[in-house]
């Protein structure tokens, strides 16, 4: 069965640091595409990036360019979101996903942003 289980959330301070890991399995991972999404609470899902098989290319919206990096290993299946320069309205569960539109994800990570 496919299955992606996300970890790495927590409690950060503004301005802070966090990475987050993604273990996929059940899939040809090095051959698909991955991306990234956050839910507020009480907000819909909000794409954060994306990443192709190779790794060799990355996109992000602009509220996260430059502070946020997606990476992966195919090696080991892991998918990788660098989090920089932490703000409040970061605050969200994050989900990786293997389709466009984040119907299959994990359970999420929570990644509280608060002094």
């Amino acid at each position: 069965d496919m299955q992606l289980v996300e970890s790495g959330g927590g409690l950060v301070q503004p301005g802070g640091s966090l990475k987050l890991s993604c273990a996929a399995s059940g899939f040809d991972f090095s051959a698909t595409w991955m991306y990234w999404f956050r839910q507020a609470p009480g907000k819909g899902l909000e794409w954060v990036s994306t990443i192709i098989p190779s790794g060799g290319a990355t996109y992000s919206p602009d509220s996260v360019k430059g502070r946020f990096t997606i990476s992966r290993d195919n090696a080991k299946s892991t998918l990788y979101l660098q989090l920089s320069s932490l703000k409040s309205e970061d605050t969200a569960m994050y989900y990786c996903s293997k389709d466009q539109q984040g119907d299959f994800r994990g359970q999420g990570t929570q990644v509280t942003v608060s002094s």
